[in-house]
């Protein structure tokens, strides 16, 4: 078996196989330097400053690249630095489409560009009307449509989704969301911070740049902040990307790198325990009277089911929402009275924690005033159901 023809699975177990020629470690070691020395005809060794890259960033960069099957991956000093660096390549007069329900933060970064750049924004809306199902190829009953509207062709550089929109967990069908991009002549960016590739792998259904927030699944323990991107292919627009973060100094650190790799090699295990408590705990309060719904795309009523069944290989993801029979104090009351439950902002890690997301996001929120978050982690799923129904009742 070549390298090329090992699983996920193996891939981050080995943490890209590595072991070091001269002592045997089978865990790379940290390059804290910040720079390195030439040669006697004044020529780099390798790495000139760490601003640009260095040794410990390439390791995890290399993985990253096979895990999405792209040509090339690059690390961040987070998820934001990546986000902007990457929209720092749409010039002024081009355009951006976006779902009206995504991350806060690049939806505050689109925001500022378009007041400050001259660059259009146009959000479009991703979300099904409560009962409806889904036709063939789209997320939700004119998702599609809306998409195919709001592109400008000639004039939209950029399309960017995620595949379950956060925090309503709304699905976009990745393939239609390419196939639409592309024929507006536009690239499609594809956040796949809440399905990592171990359960969806963007590129592969036709996506150009896949984003991660490191900090997120990727790192999965809650102590390192990082973000990630990968190309298909290594084009003009990528090469400008790592000019941009050289100059922006947005590189991710030596120590948060090996940290983040180290992370990486129990993503798949990690994620499958973390899905499948996510299931239990939805099918467990679909239906209940303190709750008017519960958002996950693994229940069958929900109307993006089939497309999440289709482009999420490994579960339905880890992630959902409750959204509270009351107003957003009573959302609220039920976030502080959990005992398990970390009431704290951010997701992906192995313990689990729930927000309510309209006060975290700002007056720029348009999720529902009732609605928590919920990010499951790796307890015990009967434990945590426990958790939310004295916290609810």
């Amino acid at each position: 078996m070549t390298e090329t023809d090992r699983t996920i699975e193996t891939l981050l177990a080995q943490g890209g196989h590595f072991i070091d020629p001269e002592t045997g470690a089978i865990v790379p070691p940290i390059h804290p330097s910040t720079t390195f020395a030439r040669d006697e005809r004044y020529e780099l060794i390798g790495y000139g400053y760490s601003r640009s890259g260095n040794p410990t960033c390439a390791q995890v960069e290399e993985v990253l690249a096979r895990l999405e099957g792209a040509e090339e991956a690059l690390v961040f000093a987070s998820g934001l630095a990546g986000i902007a660096t990457f929209f720092d390549t749409v010039r002024g007069g081009e355009h951006v489409v976006a779902p009206r329900v995504m991350y806060h933060g690049a939806a505050d970064w689109l925001r500022r560009l378009a007041g400050r750049r001259g660059i259009g924004v146009t959000f479009f809306d991703a979300a099904a009307p409560p009962g409806a199902a889904a036709p063939p190829g789209a997320a939700a009953p004119g998702a599609a449509r809306a998409l195919k509207a709001a592109v400008r062709p000639g004039e939209t550089s950029v399309v960017w989704i995620e595949a379950s929109v956060n925090p309503t967990w709304d699905v976009i069908d990745v393939r239609a969301a390419a196939e639409i991009a592309h024929a507006g002549g536009a690239i499609l960016g594809v956040d796949a911070t809440a399905t990592p590739a171990v359960t969806l792998r963007a590129l592969d259904l036709g996506a150009d740049v896949v984003f991660h927030s490191g900090t997120k699944y990727l790192a999965g323990h809650s102590d390192v902040t990082a973000g990630v991107l990968a190309t298909r292919h290594t084009d003009a627009r990528w090469e400008d990307v790592k000019l941009a973060r050289t100059l922006m100094g947005g590189v991710l650190g030596p120590f948060e790198s090996w940290l983040l790799l180290r992370g990486m090699r129990t993503l798949h295990v990690r994620y499958e325990r973390q899905a499948e408590n996510a299931m239990a705990i939805a099918r467990h309060f679909d239906g209940h009277p303190k709750l008017e719904a519960v958002l996950y795309p693994g229940l069958e009523s929900h109307p993006g089911h089939a497309v999440a069944k289709r482009q999420m290989t490994n579960g339905f993801g880890a992630m959902l929402s409750l959204l509270v029979a009351g107003d957003a104090g009573d959302a609220k009351r039920v976030a502080t009275r959990t005992r398990l439950f970390v009431p704290a902002t951010s997701l992906g890690g192995v313990e689990s924690l729930i927000e309510h997301r309209a006060t975290v996001e700002g007056p720029h929120s348009v999720v529902p005033q009732n609605l928590l978050r919920v990010s499951v982690g790796i307890e015990n799923a009967d434990e945590l159901i426990a958790d939310l129904e004295q916290a609810l009742g």
